[in-house]
């Protein structure tokens, strides 16, 4: 039978296995796991046999057939690990002896490995760590409760394996650095493909009022910039690009397929020669579909793609993490289209249709008279006209009818940066001036190393583009409308002015300062891991080894050698040193005596001193026995009767020992 604290171990690693998977299982699968947890959580303190076996049945085929309604097969990333947990959960339930629970654990063990195909972040790495020493603590307690005769309470039985696993894992901590650092790394053999159901937090290919309005309610860490940061201009020029939208139904923002067109490799060739400042892009989550670099930039990898509209896109979608090379060219225009896609794209930016927004259509006009048909006159107008009707900006903006620029510019007049940009351009367009949406972020803060720049979902932003002179020209009313939005950065125009959430009677701005900053660390820790340790491929391997002078693998493999070979002596010997601390000066004399003797002459197992010294006064001449009864006199003063012994006694001690060696070596 198990006994409690093996039980116990068993419940902890099922936990943290399914607090693991919680996140990327379904819903029904998750719950049921969690039914089978507790039925094993409520048997805990019973000494008893497994489950029965038609509950057992139950369970199980209730988890199989939510893995296969969810994913539609029984093979793949997904659905491959969800019926691994399935499998390992149904074993505990059936358990019964010993045995089982060997299998149990060394399945658990494959299993929580099998986690990192869903993530590979910092926090699924701490839970997996902590379920193999859980695992790794139920394997050493099958193996000593069976010698263990009294009874000890079962959570010190807990702490105490607790102490012995990480001992051993602290033990093996320079072996794994070691083989980490320096055994070869191959390429990778195939690439886990994204399921097409999964969801992505960010940025979407369309825009409808108040979608980034929600998104910038959320602190999670969107995208990471890595490089000299020295380099990176001015934060009112932070404009991290994704993607344009240039059509518009009344309602919805969308890209057209004009946009989808990419740049060619000479093309690309001509404009890297106006290198201004190289950067890496690092994503937050893998699975978006665009690169958000600033604007003018352009990929320096042949795996991703420069779309006309600026847009950077991989050639495939896979769920490696690694930052992403980018070049960013300045003010240099990114356009190389002819005259004749000129025109066809201008068409295309003045398309409007005439049935809605009647009053815009003729504020337009009133103010396109006005200007004296000039369109850098008129630009301007319209940016002033923002400013005199008292627009507000805030992320409760309210519904809006059928005609949503009416019933913005001229009933509510607050809005997020989507209502301002999307109410912009449609002013451009009612005036014949091309003019486009462009979707992105803007801003960030530096990261707590100041190495890496922190771009987070709250700094989602929209603002438009005008062509003027025969280039796009960016024109930002949010920034007319709320400067220190721009100028400060969303982050800190959130905590110098809680107003701007007035719709929301929880916010609380105390709390939300220290939730953001903890936000802050964690997402440092997490670029660290992914960085450091996830991102350590065969390259990096390379450039580092060849800062130390190893040059190939050879080199690597005979390192690893000797490391091994060093660390396992240095181990032997500062356990040597231990156990000879644990001696105490007179212990340490009589070992040194004892090895200096003749193999018949050493000590016995189960021979005393004192019987020993007996022993030995016997072999030699009656004038040195007394040498040898003094010793053993000393001797049980200092381990038995508890009397204090003098420094002079000890130096006495050694002389004898010494003199004893002398006699019996002339024997």
């Amino acid at each position: 039978m198990m006994t409690y604290s093996v039980r116990v171990s068993m419940l902890l690693s099922l936990a943290l296995l399914l607090a693991a998977q919680a996140m990327f299982l379904p819903i029904a699968l998750s719950l049921t796991f969690a039914v089978m947890w507790l039925c094993l959580f409520l048997r805990r303190k019973q000494n008893i046999g497994a489950l029965k076996r038609s509950w057992t049945l139950l369970l199980t085929c209730i988890a199989l057939a939510s893995i296969y309604f969810s994913y539609r097969s029984f093979v793949g990333v997904e659905a491959g690990v969800a019926v691994l947990s399935t499998f390992l959960f149904a074993k505990a339930l059936e358990s019964k002896d010993q045995r089982d629970m060997l299998i149990l654990f060394n399945f658990a063990l494959f299993v929580s490995a099998s986690s990192f195909l869903f993530s590979q972040s910092f926090a699924m790495a701490v839970i997996i760590i902590l379920c193999l020493v859980s695992c790794f603590m139920g394997l050493y307690r099958l193996q000593t409760s069976q010698f263990e005769t009294a009874q000890v309470q079962v959570w010190q039985t807990i702490k105490k394996d607790a102490g012995h696993v990480g001992k051993l894992l602290l033990y093996g901590i320079p072996f794994f650095v070691l083989l980490f650092i320096f055994f070869p790394r191959l390429p990778p053999l195939w690439h886990i493909p994204i399921p097409d159901d999964t969801s992505v937090t960010g940025i979407s290919d369309s825009m409808s009022p108040g979608d980034i309005a929600q998104l910038s309610q959320s602190s999670e860490l969107a995208f990471r910039i890595i490089g000299d940061m020295k380099q990176l201009p001015p934060r009112s020029e932070l404009y991290w690009r994704a993607m344009v939208l240039d059509e518009y139904n009344g309602s919805r923002w969308t890209s057209s397929e004009f946009n989808q067109r990419i740049f060619m490799p000479e093309q690309l060739s001509q404009l890297q020669q106006q290198e201004k400042w190289q950067y890496r892009y690092l994503a937050a989550d893998p699975r978006v579909h665009w690169v958000m670099g600033l604007e003018q930039s352009m990929p320096q990898q042949g795996s991703y793609l420069l779309g006309i509209d600026g847009r950077i896109t991989p050639r495939r979608m896979t769920l490696k993490v690694e930052p992403i090379a980018l070049n960013w060219i300045g003010s240099s225009p990114l356009e190389s289209l002819d005259e004749r896609q000129q025109m066809r794209q201008a068409k295309l930016n003045t398309k409007v249709s005439d049935q809605l927004d009647p009053k815009a259509q003729q504020l337009a006009a009133t103010l396109w008279r006005e200007s004296g048909g000039l369109p850098e006159r008129y630009i301007s107008n319209v940016l002033q006209w923002y400013k005199q009707q008292n627009f507000a900006y805030t992320l409760t903006p309210g519904t809006l009818g059928q005609n949503r620029v009416d019933d913005f510019i001229f009933g509510s007049r607050k809005g997020f940066c989507e209502h301002f940009a999307s109410s912009f351009v449609m002013l451009m367009r009612y005036a014949n001036i091309p003019a486009r949406v462009v979707v992105g972020y803007q801003g960030g803060q530096e990261a707590p190393d100041g190495k890496s720049w922190e771009v987070r979902q709250l700094d989602a932003h929209a603002w438009t583009e005008v062509w003027l002179h025969g280039k796009w020209q960016r024109y930002d009313p949010t920034a007319i409308i709320a400067p220190q939005r721009i100028d400060s950065g969303m982050q800190n125009y959130i905590a110098a002015d809680a107003r701007e959430f007035e719709g929301n009677s929880n916010f609380d701005r105390q709390k939300y300062a220290i939730l953001t900053k903890m936000r802050i660390w964690s997402d440092f820790a997490s670029y660290q891991w992914q960085s450091k340790v996830v991102g350590y491929n065969a390259e990096t391997q390379r450039s580092w080894l060849n800062k130390i002078g190893l040059h190939s693998s050879y080199a690597a493999v005979l390192v690893i050698a000797l490391g091994c070979v060093s660390l396992a002596m240095l181990y032997f010997g500062w356990m040597y040193w231990r156990q000879k601390r644990k001696l105490s000066i007179w212990e340490r004399s009589i070992q040194h005596f004892n090895r200096q003797l003749k193999p018949e002459l050493q000590q016995k197992q189960a021979e005393t001193f004192s019987v020993w010294m007996r022993r030995l006064s016997s072999q030699v001449n009656v004038k040195y026995q007394d040498d040898f009864t003094w010793l053993s006199e000393l001797y049980i003063r200092h381990r038995y009767a508890g009397q204090p012994v003098s420094k002079q006694e000890i130096k006495q001690f050694k002389i004898l020992l010494k003199s004893c060696s002398y006699v019996l070596k002339k024997l």
